[in-house]
């Protein structure tokens, strides 16, 4: 059983279940689909609200445990300077699809499109670790770097949803925003007070700061983010990204661990309720959106880690300029992130509804990113062994 869950986690299986079920209900029978999830349940509000504004608050808030895995001594990120070639290829990775979105627009568009820009900025982790690890293989450095480019990524997403999708039927109310400086301050009280278990952080801290944010009509998705960094942690990062240490059991890793399960198994939800786009609904958005992500992300990525090479940040050690190529393909599969943010970026279904298919067009970024690896010939490197040929010298030997 473990075996079984281990591989639909891996595998993202429970996503890309919910995705495909959505499409064909959504398809079939369009009334029935949106009526379930629409639908009242409880306290006044649909199952939309309690996927998009309740569960995704433990989706963000485990990509917060990996931003400040990766920021702590020891940690990928840190020291920054090791760091700079695939952070100056984020900045990159943003601003590209940003470019390449506003000037189709300005082609082929309309301007109550605009406001889409954000959606092909981010890049979903787990199934950019995912193709990566098929193409490169799991242990060659590309993996690593597109991991770093892409946790550097979500950060950057998450503040541009908060910055630039509040909710547009209601005004921002920024009074409501103390409610989250409370929740910052009973964490960092909780901190101080060397409380263990995350359970006080999430009940306290994270209610105030998850009601200051749906009060000041921001995403509330985003609760945990400003919670998550005072969760008491190791002064030093032992495991790299995607890897668990065994033998930590610090608070901020206890979460992680035991809440992994349910984020992972409870995307199936959020791609029933996000995905369910009828076939017809192909329009503009659509391209924009998949274009933003396929050429922007590629373009954009390459050439600000070519310029972080030309000022003297190489790229790591073992990774060429086809590798550059590939990583910045795989960049563009934005699947959860394009879908959470189109639902916050257009409130016109029909819209709404066309962004949201350019955001599920854009898994098809791996099958073109898997075929280019073939074409140009990269080399998996699957294991990495560290022989000793001396007393004083080692070398690494790749399989």
């Amino acid at each position: 059983m473990r075996k079984i869950i281990n591989f639909l986690q891996e595998f993202s299986i429970p996503l890309i279940a919910g995705v495909v079920t959505a499409l064909i209900w959504a398809n079939v029978a369009p009334h029935n689909y949106h009526e379930f999830v629409h639908k009242e349940l409880f306290f006044g509000e649909n199952l939309h609200f309690f996927i998009n504004d309740i569960f995704m608050v433990f989706f963000f808030a485990m990509a917060g445990v990996e931003i400040v895995q990766a920021v702590m001594p020891g940690g990928d990120l840190n020291p920054i300077k090791k760091a700079i070639n695939p952070l100056l290829a984020t900045l990159g990775g943003v601003l590209g699809p940003v470019a390449v979105y506003l000037i189709l627009n300005s082609i082929i568009g309309s301007p109550e499109l605009t406001k889409g820009w954000g959606i092909p900025t981010a890049t979903d982790i787990a199934l950019a670790w995912l193709v990566a690890s098929f193409v490169f293989g799991a242990q060659h450095p590309a993996v690593k770097f597109l991991l770093l480019l892409a946790i550097a990524d979500d950060a950057i997403g998450l503040v541009i949803i908060a910055v630039f999708y509040p909710d547009p039927l209601h005004p921002v109310a920024p009074i409501w925003l103390l409610l989250v400086l409370a929740g910052m301050a009973v964490a960092f009280i909780l901190r101080k007070m060397n409380v263990r278990s995350y359970w006080p952080y999430l009940l306290t801290a994270g209610i105030l700061s998850w009601t200051g944010l749906h009060k000041a009509h921001l995403h509330p998705a985003l609760a945990l983010v400003f919670i998550v960094p005072f969760l008491p942690h190791p002064n030093k990062e032992k495991a790299h990204l995607f890897e668990a240490d065994v033998n930590e059991h610090s608070t901020l890793h206890q979460f992680e661990h035991e809440w992994k399960l349910f984020v992972d198994f409870g995307l199936f939800f959020f791609g029933l309720t996000n995905a369910g786009v009828e076939l017809s609904g192909i329009g503009t958005a659509t391209w924009l959106v998949f274009f933003g992500l396929l050429v922007g992300k590629t373009l954009g990525v390459n050439l600000f880690a070519r310029i972080a090479q030309l000022i003297g940040f190489p790229l790591p050690t073992g990774m060429g300029q086809k590798e550059l190529f590939v990583a910045g393909l795989v960049t563009g599969l934005g699947l959860t992130v394009a879908l959470f943010v189109a639902g916050s970026a257009f409130t016109d279904p029909v819209i709404q509804g066309s962004a949201k298919m350019g955001a599920l067009f854009s898994a098809f970024v791996a099958v073109i990113a898997i075929v280019v690896g073939k074409m140009l010939r990269i080399e998996k490197v699957s294991e990495v062994k560290e022989t000793r040929v001396s007393d004083n010298k080692k070398i690494l030997i790749t399989e």
